[in-house]
Formats: C-alpha cells, sequence, structure tokens
C-alpha cells in the first residue's frame, strides 16, 4: 500500500464505482462516501473481494445536507490524519422529475448537491488536505455547461431557495446545467483561496459514458430510445475514471490548479468569441468553456451566495 489517502463521494456506481476500483488497485486507502449504505456496503465487498484490498472503507454521506456534511468531515478527521485527494463525484439529476425539490437546508437540491455541498466539504476537508504533500481536489463537471454558449442562458440565482417555485416551470435538467456551471466557477474561486496552501483545485468535464439501466428507465420514452442507442458506442466508466486517476496523480497536473480539463486531460479554456462558425466549434468541441463562467462578476456571486448559505 501506498499510504495515500482518497475520499470518492458517490463511489456504489458509475464512474465513481469505476474510480474506487481504480484507485484501490492502484493501492490507495479508499474512502468510499456514499449515501445508500446497503448499496454501497455490497460494492465495498466486491471492490475489495476483486482488487484484494482491505484499504476500502465506507462512510455515509448525503451530500445535499450540509449538516450530513459536517458529521462525515469530523468522523474522517477523527479517524484519519490526512487527505491527499478528494474527488466530488456524487451527482443529483432525477430524469424526468418535474417537481421542483429542496435540500434539507432549503436548497433546490441540484445546487445542494452538485455545487454548495462539494465546495462546503472541500473547506471542511481544507486543513486535511494541507498536511498532504501533494493534495489535489477534482470537481466532476459536465458538458451540459455547454449550453451557456446561449447568451440568453444565465443562472436561476432568483429561484434557488423555491422563490419561483410555484410561478415559474421547472426543469431538472437546466437545474442541473445551473448547478455543475455554479461548480465550475465555485472551482475557479477555491483554487484561489487554496493556492498558497498547495491544495490543487480543478474540475474535469464528463463526456459521454454508458449509462445503467436503472438510469435509462427513469427517461421519458424518446430520450430512452435515444439514450439506448448512444450506449452502444458510448465508452464504459473506467475510461473516465481513469482520467480520475491520473488528474489526481500523475505529474503530468502537479503544478495545474483552477483549471477546467476535458476528457482527453486537455485544459479547456474560455471561448474568445461565441458567435458565428466559431460558435459552432464550441458547441460540438471539447476545447472551450462559455465565457459565462469566467465573468468575475458571476463568479462573485455564486461564491457570496455560496458563502452565505454554507455558513454555520
Amino acid at each position: 500500500m501506498n499510504g495515500k489517502i482518497v475520499i470518492i463521494t458517490g463511489a456504489n456506481s458509475g464512474i465513481g464505482k469505476a474510480a474506487a476500483f481504480k484507485f484501490a488497485a492502484e493501492g490507495y486507502r479508499v474512502i468510499m462516501a456514499c449515501r445508500n449504505m446497503e448499496i454501497s456496503a455490497a460494492v465495498q465487498r466486491e471492490i475489495i473481494e476483486t482488487t484484494k484490498s482491505n484499504e476500502v472503507d465506507l462512510m455515509e454521506l448525503d451530500v445535499s445536507s450540509f449538516d450530513c456534511i459536517r458529521n462525515f468531515c469530523a468522523a474522517f478527521k477523527a479517524k484519519y490524519p490526512l487527505l491527499d485527494i478528494l474527488i466530488h463525484n456524487a451527482a443529483y439529476l432525477n430524469h424526468g422529475e418535474k417537481e421542483y425539490k429542496l435540500s434539507p437546508d432549503h436548497i433546490e437540491l441540484s445546487f445542494a448537491t452538485n455545487a454548495f455541498g462539494p465546495t462546503l466539504m472541500t473547506r471542511l476537508l481544507a486543513d486535511h488536505l494541507a498536511q498532504s504533500q501533494d493534495p489535489r481536489v477534482l470537481n466532476a463537471c459536465t458538458t451540459n455547461i455547454k449550453n451557456f454558449f446561449d447568451p440568453k442562458r444565465t443562472i436561476e440565482f432568483d429561484n434557488l431557495r423555491g422563490e419561483l417555485k410555484d410561478t415559474r416551470p421547472y426543469s431538472t435538467y437546466k437545474m442541473y446545467g445551473d448547478s455543475k456551471m455554479a461548480l465550475l466557477m465555485l472551482t475557479f474561486r477555491l483554487a484561489e483561496e487554496f493556492k498558497s496552501r498547495g491544495i490543487k483545485v480543478n474540475a474535469i468535464q464528463i463526456n459521454r459514458v454508458k449509462l445503467s439501466k436503472e438510469t435509462i428507465k427513469k427517461m421519458k420514452s424518446f430520450w430512452r430510445v435515444l439514450a439506448w442507442a448512444q450506449n452502444i458506442t458510448n465508452p464504459l466508466p473506467a475510461g473516465m475514471a481513469d482520467n480520475y486517476f491520473q488528474i489526481t496523480t500523475s505529474d503530468e497536473f502537479k503544478d495545474v490548479t483552477g483549471q477546467l480539463i476535458n476528457h482527453e486531460r486537455e485544459i479547456v479554456k474560455p471561448a474568445s468569441t461565441e458567435k458565428g462558425f466559431t460558435q459552432l466549434k464550441n458547441i460540438f468541441g471539447s476545447s472551450s468553456y462559455p465565457s459565462y463562467a469566467a465573468n468575475p462578476e458571476n463568479v462573485e456571486r455564486i461564491w457570496s451566495l455560496n458563502n452565505l448559505l454554507t455558513e454555520d
């Protein structure tokens, strides 16, 4: 065992499960931070049996709940002296969901789970990360942020606590994309905050990946048929899990922080222009992200809101 410790949220399925397998096989002490303990315990046993590693721990975590995050972090810090790698893989996207849902802290569920929860958790574990010789944080972003190449697309700042849930149409897909855009901007600010402490904070843009049968069943009929068709060529989660591993362990990214990295492990840059032919290249390519994410006003607004909502 190499003695290094990694926390992976949502490590009981999909990319998170594949990443847990990868890190365990490479000799890391893996902390599976998961909400459903029954399912996760079975996955934990599977990883241990397959990799022959006994260094796989399972700890309960609901990323949508700030109290649960605080309890998890307190328990982790009481058990382990430091943290080398923190991977925020867990996310909320309930396909076909039509109802606006609030987290235990009365925040729109997508934002609580995908943006504010991970940011709070990173800050609570910062001291333990700082004890590592090479601390790295990786936030799982998504190609859904490309919707912000539309100049009319904005985050619904006025509806993140249910202020307009009874009068404004709800789209789980829009809230998911908005929350991942928020996560990207929070990644940039966290990287600035922790740079002096040597903690590298980056985001990875998740590209196509093979979906589970359970996920596809939740979709509407049209999207279900499309998903089954795409799944024929979609790569397995193991490929993206390997990207998780390389970004958080290799010398290639040792000094990289405050960046968005694509599925080919290339650093993605803000779009220089979002008009004409270049706009099509932005949408269908993987080398640029919407300028919305690089706008200082947008970054400061989500950062201030995050601080307000997560303060004790």
